[in-house]
């Protein structure tokens, strides 16, 4: 059978039900076939590109006030429930400080066992909403087997819940299945309608993320019958970002990061930057073009770019809620390595005092602006900095290291 088209007259009168509307009229005494739009129809109103836009923007709580409306308005569409599961989990993990891209650059933040406090009301909420997209696009699927939008918005849902679990549980091998999961489901939409190009976003993550998996993940998942391959995954990402109609922005972005993994810093740059000049206003993928020139090994650039995104900081409604310690910390990072070191002292400071800081990136500072404090011989300051990481509650990850230097003093090694 060919891909399902919805009933259109679900949406809420538009510009694009009128648009369609005249495309489906009589002309010369025939009737013109009806569209097949290789996307769920909810995703071309104006409403969701409203909403998106202020999302691609990070105005989290301005792109929730739509999306809540459009759920109440099509309570039966599962992607009316995914446009609020995204937004919901991504400003949580915004404010926890996970969306700091040097963390997942490379493997190590699969070790690193950080304890991320979610309040419950939150968690539930994502829990929820995941919980009713299946369930919405599970009865879809039931009365039409060939609904390309219903697998697409399943296996959507899916991905993002793969990704919470991932980043705030670091349970790899349940988000692993996850994952594979929601390529199957993007594989069910594909090959009910090849054009379906947003479906290849969940392909591609899930190929290069197994692919990069250190080798005893990679054991472990294979046993699922989980393999990956990375050139596939890019190339099914760039298929998404390029003829996608949901998924293009995220699918960028998720290339930029996965290249920048793999030190393709020329090719994560011109993404990037894409992406920065597109949404201008957005801090993160501002924040991201300093980060791959820090990478890169272009430190003075990355400096200069890291001080560019730190004095939009200061415009009047430049950026919604920008998390400062992530530059000052690139920023200092970078000064650090080029020696550079009551600068990186002070910039380490200052991530570390920002109001709205996580105490995992908080301590990561005070830590990191001991060790400077030492190399200056300015001791004092040096023991002040690493009590502070040893205050008790929250985040302990960096405490052993930061005993060890109150005993003796950083070196530099």
């Amino acid at each position: 059978m060919p891909p399902r088209t919805r009933n259109l007259s679900r949406l809420r009168p538009s510009f694009l039900n009128l648009f369609l509307a005249v495309l489906l009229l009589p002309s010369a005494g025939l009737h013109a076939a009806q569209p097949i739009l290789h996307t769920d129809p909810l995703n071309l109103t104006p409403q969701v590109h409203q909403s998106l836009q202020l999302f691609y923007n990070l105005n989290f709580d301005a792109a929730l006030k739509i999306q809540e409306q459009i759920a109440l308005d099509h309570p039966n569409d599962p992607m009316a429930s995914n446009y609020l599961l995204t937004t919901v989990m991504f400003r949580e993990l915004y404010n926890q400080d996970l969306l700091d891209t040097t963390y997942y650059a490379h493997n190590s933040f699969l070790t690193v066992k950080r304890e991320v406090d979610v309040p419950k009301v939150t968690r539930d909420r994502i829990e929820y909403l995941t919980a009713n997209v299946i369930h919405l696009a599970d009865a879809e699927i039931a009365a039409n087997p060939n609904d390309a939008d219903a697998y697409f918005a399943r296996g959507y849902a899916k991905g993002m819940h793969a990704v919470f679990i991932t980043l705030v549980d670091h349970s790899y091998a349940a988000a692993a299945r996850q994952g594979f999961a929601a390529r199957n489901d993007s594989e069910a939409a594909l090959k009910i309608d090849p054009l379906y190009a947003d479906a290849w976003m969940a392909v591609g993550i899930q190929r290069f993320a197994v692919a990069s998996l250190p080798g005893w993940l990679r054991f472990i998942v294979g046993f699922m019958g989980i393999g990956g391959n990375k050139q596939q995954g890019i190339a099914d990402l760039q298929k998404a970002a390029a003829l996608g109609t949901v998924t293009p922005i995220e699918s960028r972005t998720i290339l930029s990061l996965f290249l920048r993994h793999d030190a393709r810093y020329p090719e994560a740059l011109t993404v990037q930057r894409g992406l920065a000049q597109q949404y201008p206003h957005n801090y993160l993928f501002c924040l991201e073009v300093a980060n791959l020139l820090k990478d890169q090994g272009q430190g003075l650039p990355a400096i200069a770019a890291y001080k560019e995104v730190i004095a939009d900081t200061r415009k009047p409604s430049y950026f919604v809620d920008p998390r400062l310690e992530l530059a000052w910390f690139g920023m200092a990072d970078t000064e650090r390595g080029y020696n550079m070191i009551q600068d990186a002292a002070y910039g380490y400071t200052q991530a570390a005092t920002q109001p709205n800081s996580s105490d995992w990136l908080r301590k990561r500072a005070e830590l990191s602006a001991g060790q400077m404090y030492d190399l200056l011989h300015q001791r004092s300051e040096a023991t002040h900095m690493y009590h502070l990481v040893l205050s008790p509650g929250g985040d302990q990850t960096q405490a052993e290291a930061a005993r060890k230097y109150l005993q003796t003093p950083y070196q530099g090694k």
